[in-house]
Parts: C-alpha cells; sequence; structure tokens
C-alpha cells in the first residue's frame, strides 16, 4: 500500500501543478450542470397559434379565451385575408385554430360543431405535445360549457409523485450530473496515462521494481480524488439551485459514487494504457464517456424507447446504472431494494475495467 500512496501522491502533485487544467475539470463540470439542466424542458409554453375565427360571435371569443389562458399556447396576431397555413410555412406558428362558421348557433342547439386545427409536423415530437395539449383545453371547454349532468362511471383521478410539478430541472439535473463525472476524470486519466506513453516516460516504469498493480492503483486513487472533487460541487448545486435533496437512505448512493468514480478513473486509465496518443486517447473518452452516456443511459429518453438493435449496449454502460441510483436517491428514495443490481453492475464493470488495464500493463512489463 505504500508504494500504492506514494504513486497517488506523485500524480496528485502533477495534477496540481497544472492548475489551468485541474480548474477547468471541477468547473467545466458545473458549467455543463447548470446550462443542460436548465435549457432543456419536459413541457412546452408559448407556443404559437394563429387563429381563424369564421364566426366571430361570443362564443367563438370564448372559446379563443380558453387558449389564451393555457400556458402552452401563445395567440399570435393574424391578418384575417390571409390563409393560416402561410403562418405554418412562414415559422410564424406551430399550429392553426379555424372556428367555423356557426359555431355559437350549433353550440346553442346542442349539435357538433368541427373545429379544425392545423399542426406543423416538422418536429413529429412537439406536434405530438400541441395535439394533446389542444385536446385537453377543448375537453375542458366542452364540460364547462355544456352543463352536461350526466357523471361517468369511471373517473381518474391523477397523482403525480417523486415531481409533482414536472420540473424538468429535477429530471435532467441527475443526468446531467452523471454525464459531467463521465466526462472529464477519464479524460484527465486518459491523458496523463497517454503521455506517459507518447513521451516513453512509461519506460520508467517498466524497469522499476514497482508491480503494474501498484502502479494502476495508484494512477486510479488519484483520479478517484478528482472524481470525488468534482462529485462535491456538483451535488451543491444539486441541493440547492435544481432544489433536489436526499430521499430515503442515502447509503445505496454514496457507495455507488466510490464506486462509480472506481469506474471512470479506471475506463481513462485503461485508454490511456491501450492508445499511447492524446489525440486519439481523447476520441475514445469522448466516445465512451460522453456520446454512450448521452444516447444509451436514459438520460434523455427512456432506455425502453430504444431501438431493439441498440437497446442491448446499455446494459453495458455504466452511466445508465448510476443514473438510476442518483435518480432514485434524490427523488424516490427506493433504497437498497430498488437499487443493488444497479450498484452491482457498476462494481462489475469497473472490475473488467481494472483486469483489461492490469492485462495491458502486465503483458508490456512482461517484455520489458
Amino acid at each position: 500500500m505504500r508504494r500504492i500512496f506514494a504513486q497517488t501522491r506523485k500524480e496528485l502533485k502533477q495534477i496540481t501543478r497544472d492548475r489551468l487544467a485541474l480548474t477547468l475539470a471541477l468547473l467545466l463540470p458545473l458549467i455543463l450542470l447548470m446550462l443542460l439542466g436548465t435549457s432543456t424542458s419536459l413541457t412546452v409554453s408559448h407556443m404559437g397559434i394563429v387563429v381563424q375565427d369564421l364566426d366571430d360571435s361570443e362564443t367563438s371569443h370564448d372559446f379563443i379565451d380558453s387558449f389564451r389562458a393555457s400556458e402552452t399556447f401563445h395567440v399570435v396576431a393574424w391578418p384575417s385575408d390571409r390563409q393560416p397555413e402561410e403562418a405554418l410555412r412562414d415559422s410564424r406558428a406551430r399550429a392553426a385554430l379555424i372556428i367555423p362558421e356557426h359555431f355559437g348557433r350549433d353550440l346553442a342547439r346542442g349539435t357538433n360543431s368541427n373545429v379544425q386545427m392545423l399542426v406543423d409536423g416538422t418536429d413529429s415530437n412537439t406536434a405530438k405535445l400541441v395535439q394533446g395539449y389542444a385536446g385537453q383545453i377543448i375537453r375542458a371547454y366542452t364540460a364547462r360549457t355544456s352543463g352536461a349532468t350526466r357523471v361517468d362511471p369511471i373517473k381518474a383521478e391523477v397523482r403525480l409523485w417523486f415531481n409533482p410539478g414536472r420540473v424538468s430541472k429535477k429530471f435532467y439535473g441527475p443526468g446531467i450530473f452523471v454525464l459531467g463525472l463521465s466526462m472529464f476524470p477519464p479524460l484527465l486519466a486518459a491523458l496523463a496515462m497517454s503521455k506517459e506513453g507518447e513521451e516513453k516516460t512509461i519506460l520508467q516504469v517498466y524497469v522499476s521494481n514497482i508491480s503494474a498493480h501498484e502502479f494502476l492503483l495508484g494512477k486510479i486513487f488519484a483520479f478517484m480524488v478528482i472524481a470525488l472533487g468534482e462529485w462535491c460541487l456538483n451535488s451543491v448545486a444539486l441541493f440547492t439551485y435544481f432544489g433536489l435533496h436526499l430521499a430515503g437512505d442515502p447509503t445505496p448512493f454514496f457507495v455507488a459514487t466510490v464506486l462509480y468514480a472506481f469506474v471512470v478513473a479506471t475506463f481513462g486509465t485503461l485508454i490511456g494504457a491501450a492508445i499511447p496518443n492524446q489525440a486519439a486517447a481523447i476520441q475514445a473518452v469522448a466516445l465512451g464517456g460522453f456520446l454512450l452516456v448521452f444516447l444509451l443511459s436514459g438520460l434523455i429518453f427512456p432506455v425502453a424507447n430504444i431501438p431493439g438493435s441498440l437497446r442491448w449496449i446499455s446494459n453495458i454502460v455504466w452511466g445508465r446504472y448510476y443514473i438510476e441510483i442518483v435518480r432514485d436517491a434524490l427523488l424516490k428514495g427506493g433504497g437498497w431494494s430498488a437499487n443493488w443490481f444497479s450498484v452491482l453492475m457498476i462494481g462489475v464493470i469497473g472490475s473488467v475495467f481494472y483486469l483489461l488495464a492490469w492485462r495491458n500493463m502486465r503483458r508490456m512489463q512482461l517484455k520489458a
């Protein structure tokens, strides 16, 4: 252990000498968390909509006011002599509401009146949201004005748990938190390791009596310290700006954090040992530390929504399991019963990374 800690101290001294790199390694994840965690929203608001009122009655005006009262839609002024399709074509609005003639008279007589809604389908996801929100507003208006007395046999009362306000920051914040932890510590570790191979200073290790285990663990422990420092800074942002707090038993979260710091530090060390070129090592870390975690971990959309031909890859993406643990610890509080498998998988993936790095270093030392 004395050699391992000596290697760790040496590595930390080298890192602290480059204060700019250390500052960026700690502050860039925080900036990433603040930007990406707040710039993405689960809800749609102030969506432009134009209205063509062919009835121009008190009833049609009241119906239009129900759209104005919604935070989802923003009624855009549009000349009555121009077709509403032109607003969609010119990107002035994402939807157009067309109210037919005799709209108020038909409702007063109790007959159906068909209202047309044109939706810009360029962005299919937004189009579905617009369609759903418009349907809710129309149903609410119908229930308010119809005066129907019949009680539906089944009525669903929906209660949102864990994030009742559907606050986007509370969903995306933990995911971006994990993304930053998956990118920057392994990037530093890969650069430090590949630099030794690129500058041939690794030859001093080959001819020394330090073992591959001692050398690797010393490196990994040093970058685990960097990862845990980043974790502390970003946790302060989660608990303050994002309004999150620990829910339930926090021990799975803390255990998984230490294991995840080991995983990302070992992954970077593995890349640096296998690729003795800093430019190539950066690309490899970007692929594993960013692209896989960003796309296949459930950070943006559920894993179940990933096409089946690619979904299996998410089973070996280490960020997926830590995101599940972080979201559970900060929102649901399921504890060990909900997270034991994810904690185990993080440990297994870290062990595989370490074994591969050790085999690489051991083979090179034996050759020397």
